[in-house]
């Protein structure tokens, strides 16, 4: 059954069905032959998109040359941890005796006994490890062989080793699956880019600007296991139905199940899926505060939004910090915004009403997030509120250094503004953000400072307007107004650019937005004003020209990076490991290295870099103990207290830091200004280890330390 929708509210814009019908519908109004020849472009732009990143990947660490081992040492911090779980549900006995041991693992923080699938988000390696053993099985069945091996000498010294190439291997088949997904991307953004502006030049526009300005726009061929290489691809199919949804004459069920559905596929891979959806329904709610959509348009939304939440809540085992998000109070909140609406209009001041649903809106996306997180009684998200904190304030903490120390949590750095300059990405979208303004939002806004002498009053005690006695409307008495998706992404990138502006990672969000609204310079609604088409499509291949010749460039320098993996210290270290030590040692150390030693050394871990849980950060916090100016003799107590038997100390984490301030004794100094001046207790240890620690392994990077029992000293 659809979901009737309601007409604008006053103030609200419409035009003419055959203005809106046309161009903006899903067959971008011509037919299959138009249909197939976008299909087929949009197809070749995937498969062009797949074999640049992935030989990007392959240039810089040339991968298909390296053993098993170098492989996984490639994926570093917690890429590793991430892999490890496909790993290990990919190699078990049975695909259900690995979900369980992921589901009921007591190695990634020992001694707990944690469900990763709640904690990490790991939904990418459960599918894609069942899809390796169901692939394996069947080209099993057929005798086909998946893979090629060979002897590879490496020189310098370091002995042969086998390597082996195809996609039975399961870091080819794994890397090369995250490939697939963000090839078919590229396509997705060509239609995605057509279908906004209504024009193919509009999706070419797109996607050369997402080619000039790759580096900028995402870092999947450099980190395929990361969450944002499987969840963005699925951002961009939801934005694409939303955008549908909010140009459609009328929105049905199936439109919020498929909303839901997409919004599941984006909240199960990615933790910070949250904030994107955050800034989504905010700028929906801002679209329907303006009076370019209804209540009930809205409504269908917010209840796709709802849904998705909370089938994502069921399918992580009740993750509590979904419940406790600012995302879930902000639908709550826009959910009774508009279930309130016939009471605010009759306020006979719109100016009045969009202040009020405005205040109404901030108060109880703040209010319900602090009730409902005190009613679970949920910490788990408070670092985030003091990074941001810290971002406008000198307030620091050791749990916040540890994150805006790192360059990619800064602020957005001054090279990025001029890179995008440089290819006309950022002209161009401040051009698109100039036009809806003047278009789109002017004209509403005269009608909202009009409604106060416009409006006059009828039999139910609201008034009517002209632009509603006038506005065409479809057999539901919709009003359709092609404004409203405009303005929806005008406001999306506002957001987006706010996050990457405080966050620098988060910039991954906002430059394809960028380049997805490069797009609208093709757009008639907004540049019809140029002249014909003919005149308008010459301009537009002169701008792409323009790109080009800073963008071709920016392409022949990836092109060019050529590398190969080596990290024989590493190397050693896990192969000693695997060798010397028991199965059941624990190790602590630097969170980078844990993943590693879960991942290459099966050996068990009490921290790693996963850093969003409460009890992760404190149990870091005392492991990275030997990077601070404490007492020996405490560090080694918190240590056995946790159950550690083994320590890898990496000298270099004593002194390196990113700026002044951030090396690790310097941010322990934060929290313990008593013990500044002191010499840091990593350097102590490794000047003297007894009589707590003895020497087992050590490189020119890393010391393996055995942490000695009471009865041992």
């Amino acid at each position: 059954m659809g979901v009737k929708n309601r007409r604008v509210r006053p103030g609200g814009t419409a035009k003419s069905t055959s203005e809106s019908d046309g161009a903006y519908s899903l067959g971008f109004g011509s037919g299959v032959a138009r249909v197939a020849v976008i299909s087929v472009v949009a197809i070749v732009f995937s498969v062009l998109h797949g074999y640049h990143i992935s030989s990007m990947f392959e240039s810089d660490r040339h991968f298909s040359h390296l053993s098993t081992l170098e492989r996984e040492l490639t994926f570093r911090t917690e890429m590793g941890l991430y892999y490890s779980y496909f790993k290990t549900i990919a190699e078990s006995r049975t695909f259900l005796e690995g979900l369980h041991s992921v589901m009921y693992d007591n190695v990634t923080e020992y001694p707990t006994t944690i469900n990763v699938l709640k904690r990490f988000n790991l939904y990418p390696e459960v599918v894609l490890a069942a899809t390796y053993r169901a692939y394996e099985a069947v080209m099993g069945m057929f005798e086909i062989p998946t893979k090629l091996c060979w002897t590879v000498n490496r020189g310098e010294g370091m002995s042969p080793v086998q390597s082996c190439e195809g996609m039975g291997e399961p870091a080819y088949f794994y890397v090369n699956s995250v490939f697939v997904q963000n090839g078919l991307m590229m396509g997705l953004f060509f239609i995605f880019g057509t279908y906004l502006s209504g024009s193919m030049v509009g999706g070419l526009l797109t996607v050369a600007c997402f080619f000039y300005n790759h580096g900028e726009c995402t870092r999947v061929q450099w980190t395929p296991p990361l969450r944002e290489s499987f969840a963005f691809p699925m951002l961009a199919l939801q934005m694409f139905l939303l955008t549908y949804m909010l140009r459609s004459r009328s929105v049905g069920w199936k439109h919020v199940v498929l909303l839901a559905a997409c919004n599941v596929t984006f909240i199960l891979p990615w933790q910070f899926a949250q904030f994107a959806l955050l800034t989504q329904m905010t700028a929906v709610f801002l679209v329907y505060v303006m009076g370019f959509i209804p209540a009930d348009r809205v409504k269908a939304i917010v209840t796709g939004h709802i849904l998705g939440l909370m089938v994502s809540y069921v399918l992580l085992f009740g993750n509590e910090m979904l419940l406790t998000s600012f995302y879930a109070s902000c639908l709550l909140t826009v959910m009774a915004v508009v279930s309130f609406e016939p009471l605010l209009q009759r306020q006979t001041f719109s100016i009045a009403t969009m202040a009020l649903q405005g205040i109404v809106f901030i108060v109880g996306c703040i209010g319900l997030k602090i009730v409902i997180s005190k009613v679970l009684n949920v910490t788990d998200d408070a670092h985030i509120a003091n990074i941001l904190r810290s971002k406008f304030s000198d307030y620091r903490d050791f749990h916040t250094m540890l994150y805006t120390c790192a360059v990619e949590f800064g602020f957005m750095q001054l090279s990025t503004p001029i890179e995008l300059s440089q290819t006309l990405v950022l002209p161009a979208g401040l051009v698109v953000v100039v036009m809806i303004i003047y278009k789109c939002i002017f004209p509403q806004a005269k009608k909202w400072f009009a409604l106060t002498q416009d409006k006059e009053p009828t039999e139910n005690g609201t008034g009517t307007t002209q632009s509603e006695s006038d506005s065409p409307k479809d057999d539901d008495e919709t009003p359709i107004d092609p404004s409203a998706a405009l303005v929806y992404h005008l406001l999306q990138l506002m957001a987006f650019f706010l996050l990457a502006l405080i966050i620098m990672r988060l910039k991954l969000f906002f430059t394809p937005q960028l380049c997805l609204a490069a797009s609208l310079l093709a757009s008639r609604q907004l540049f019809g004003w140029v002249g014909n088409q003919t005149r308008h499509a010459l301009i537009l291949f002169l701008i792409l020209g323009a790109m080009s010749i800073k963008g071709s460039a920016n392409l022949r320098h990836q092109w060019s990076i050529l590398g190969e993996f080596s990290n024989v210290p590493h190397e050693e270290m896990m192969e000693w490991m695997v060798a010397r030590t028991p199965p059941d040692a624990v190790f602590a150390g630097a969170m980078p290295t844990m993943a590693s030693i879960k991942l290459s050394a099966h050996r068990a871990i009490v921290n790693h870099p996963h850093y969003e849980d409460a009890g992760l950060r404190e149990r870091t916090k005392r492991v990275y103990g030997m990077y601070s100016r404490k007492p020996v003799e405490q560090v080694h107590r918190d240590l056995q207290a946790m159950g550690v038997t083994h320590f890898v100390l990496e000298h270099s984490w004593c002194h390196r830091r990113t700026k002044v301030g951030c090396s690790l004794p310097e941010i322990w100094d934060v929290e313990e200004p008593e013990n500044v001046g002191k010499h840091p207790t990593c350097d102590a240890v490794k000047k003297k280890p007894e009589p707590y620690f003895k020497v087992l392994f050590k490189n020119k990077i890393y010391v393996v330390l055995k942490v000695l029992q009471i009865q041992d000293m």
